[in-house]
């Protein structure tokens, strides 16, 4: 069962409108939250739903809930597609590594992922 635990969350300012984003990787500080793409370090996972310059709740570190843009392992690393969704991690694609999945999910799934701030590039 997918949950969120020992989170560390931040508010940021949506510099994008975000509120059909929820879940999903993004990227950017305290000014201005984007939604995260391919080839980009995560600054944490959105777990609210901001208009453009709204307050955008991230997580930005431990166990949370992000939508899945594909098949993805348990145990797999996982990396954010050009939409904000974790894909699994395959390296040597100049993607980086957001964290691991706590469990098995498919496209559009909801899956428990251990997020990891700042990325590791392989």
């Amino acid at each position: 069962m997918a949950v969120m635990e020992s989170r560390d969350n931040r508010t940021f300012t949506a510099g994008a409108d975000l509120s059909t984003h929820q879940l999903k990787f993004v990227k950017g500080g305290p000014a201005a939250a984007v939604l995260c793409g391919a080839s980009e370090v995560a600054s944490g996972v959105l777990l609210n739903d901001p208009a453009n310059a709204g307050a955008a709740t991230v997580c930005v570190g431990g166990k949370v809930l992000v939508k899945a843009g594909g098949a993805i392992a348990a145990g797999a690393l996982v990396a954010s597609d050009a939409n904000g969704l974790a894909v699994t991690h395959v390296a040597g694609a100049g993607k980086y590594e957001m964290g691991y999945a706590y469990e098995a999910g498919v496209n559009g799934q909801t899956i428990a992922i251990e997020f990891i701030g700042g990325g590791n590039l392989h």
